[in-house]
C-alpha cells in the first residue's frame, strides 16, 4: 500500500478513522481520522506523534503495540484514550497491524470513536446500579406477577411489611395474602378494565397473622401481541394512615367528654333518617333531654363532678337504645335521642325507662355527700306537615319546655292540635 488516497482506495469512504505511522509518527489518515481528531487538513496530524496524542496512562500499552521488530503481525481491538488536535479527549477502539507504506514497514491503525458508547453505557450501569438501590431500599414493595396471577417478582422490602423473605413469595399466588380473596378478584378485575388503578384498598395478612391495610397502585402488563400478561406496580402499608384518619373522624364527630355524637354528626345524621322516613312514610320519635338543675349542680359541687354527672349520664341513657337509634349531645345539659321506627307511644315508654334509670344515679362530691340527678324528656314523633327536622326538633324541644313547667323529672309527648 503505497496511499491512502489511490483513486482505488475504500479506505477513503471508510467510517472509520485509519491511519498510518512510520517509526510512531503519523504520516497518513482518512477523512474520518481527520473528522476524529480535529483536524482541518492532512498536514496538521503529519507529523504528530503518537505518544504525545495518547492519553498518559495508555502510552506504554501503545508504545508496546507498535513497537515490533519486523514481519508481519496484527493486535487485536483495545480501548485507548486520545487528544485531539483542540484538547479534547476521546476513548477509541483501537486495532493495528504491520503493513508496506511506500516500501517502508509501517502501521496501519484503525479507530472507532466509542466517547458517546462508552458515556451511555456508564450512564445506563449507573442507572441499572440506582435502580437496583431503590428496588432494594425502598419502603413500598414492588411487584410483578403473570397472567395467571402468580407473583414473579417481588422487592426485600416485602420482609418488612409482611414478614416474608422475597423467595417465601414468589411462585405464589398472589390471592393467598389478601384476607379476603374477594378484595383480589376486584383489585384484578379493576385492572383489567381500567388498565391502571391507583390507590386501591386492600387487606393482607402478615406472616405473624396480623392484618394489614394496604393500598395498591399498579397497571396491567401486555405482551407484544396485546394479550393480558400481567400486573405490576407497589403497594404500601395505611394502616396508621388510616387509623389516624378514623381517629380525626371520630374527634370531629364525637363529644369529646361522653364520646357520644356531638351536635353536628347527630343532626347530620338525623337529617339523614328524618329525610328517609318522610319519604317511605316511617315513623321515628324524638327525645329531648335535659337534666334538671344542672346548674345548681356545677355551682354546689364543683364543675369536675357535673362532668362526671354528665359522663355517668351519656352511659345510663345509651343502656336503653338499640343499636339503630342515635344519641348526640346538643350542648351543655342538653341531649337529644332519634329513636327509629318508633311511634310517640312506644317512645314514651323508652323515655320513662331512662328517666327513672337517671333518678337511680347516686354521686359524691369532694367531701363525699351524695346527691342525685333527675332528667325532664320533652317526646315528639314524625308527621306528614314535619317537612323538615327542625319542625321536629321544636316540637320536641316544645314538649321538654313543658316537662320543665309541670315540675322536671318526667316525660311529656307533644300533641298536634286536631
Amino acid at each position: 500500500m503505497n496511499s491512502l488516497h489511490s483513486p482505488i482506495s475504500l479506505i477513503e469512504v471508510l467510517p472509520s478513522a485509519v491511519f498510518v505511522a512510520l517509526d510512531g509518527v503519523l504520516v497518513d489518515a482518512n477523512p474520518a481520522a481527520l473528522r476524529l481528531m480535529e483536524a482541518d487538513a492532512l498536514s496538521q496530524l503529519q507529523g504528530q506523534k503518537i505518544a504525545d496524542l495518547v492519553h498518559t496512562l495508555d502510552q506504554t500499552r501503545s508504545q508496546v503495540r507498535i513497537q515490533k521488530d519486523g514481519g508481519s503481525w496484527e493486535n487485536p481491538a483495545t480501548k485507548m484514550r486520545i487528544r485531539t488536535l483542540k484538547n479534547h479527549f476521546r476513548i477509541l477502539l483501537v486495532a493495528s497491524r504491520s503493513i508496506q507504506y511506500q516500501q517502508q514497514d509501517a502501521v496501519l491503525i484503525s479507530a472507532l470513536d466509542m466517547t458517546e458508547h462508552d458515556a451511555m453505557d456508564a450512564h445506563l450501569r449507573q442507572s441499572e446500579l440506582d435502580l437496583r438501590r431503590l428496588f432494594e431500599n425502598m419502603q413500598d414493595v414492588y411487584y410483578r406477577t403473570d397472567a395467571a396471577g402468580f407473583i414473579r417478582k417481588i422487592s426485600p422490602s416485602v420482609v418488612n411489611m409482611l414478614g416474608y423473605d422475597p423467595e417465601e413469595v414468589e411462585g405464589k399466588e398472589a390471592k393467598s395474602f389478601y384476607l379476603d380473596a374477594e378484595d383480589s378478584e376486584s383489585y384484578r378485575q379493576a385492572i383489567l378494565s381500567r388498565g391502571r388503578v391507583t390507590d386501591f384498598p386492600g387487606k393482607m395478612r402478615c406472616k405473624s397473622g396480623r392484618v394489614i391495610d394496604i393500598s395498591l397502585n399498579s397497571q396491567a402488563l401486555y405482551d407484544e401481541q396485546g394479550n393480558f400478561a400481567g400486573i405490576e406496580g407497589v403497594f404500601r402499608d395505611v394502616t396508621q394512615r388510616n387509623e389516624m384518619e378514623q381517629e380525626l373522624k371520630r374527634l370531629a364527630t364525637t363529644d369529646a367528654l361522653t364520646n357520644i355524637e356531638n351536635r353536628r354528626a347527630f343532626l347530620e345524621h338525623t337529617e339523614h333518617v328524618f329525610k328517609s322516613a318522610q319519604r317511605y312514610n316511617t315513623r321515628v320519635s324524638l327525645l329531648m333531654l335535659d337534666l334538671d338543675l344542672f346548674k345548681t349542680i356545677n355551682d354546689e359541687h364543683g364543675h369536675l363532678v357535673g362532668d362526671q354527672v354528665l359522663v355517668r349520664f351519656a352511659e345510663a341513657v345509651k343502656i336503653e337504645l338499640r343499636e339503630i337509634d342515635l344519641f348526640g349531645r346538643l350542648g351543655g345539659e342538653e341531649f337529644c335521642v332519634l329513636l327509629q321506627q318508633t311511634t310517640d307511644q312506644q317512645a314514651m315508654i323508652v323515655a320513662e325507662r331512662i328517666r327513672k334509670r337517671v333518678e337511680e344515679l347516686r354521686f359524691f362530691d369532694n367531701d363525699g355527700a351524695q346527691f342525685g340527678v333527675t332528667v325532664s324528656i320533652g317526646i315528639a314523633s314524625n308527621h306528614l306537615q314535619d317537612q323538615q327536622l327542625e319542625r321536629l326538633l321544636e316540637r320536641a324541644d316544645k314538649a321538654l319546655y313543658q316537662a320543665k313547667h309541670s315540675g322536671r323529672n318526667q316525660s311529656r309527648i307533644e300533641i298536634l292540635p286536631a
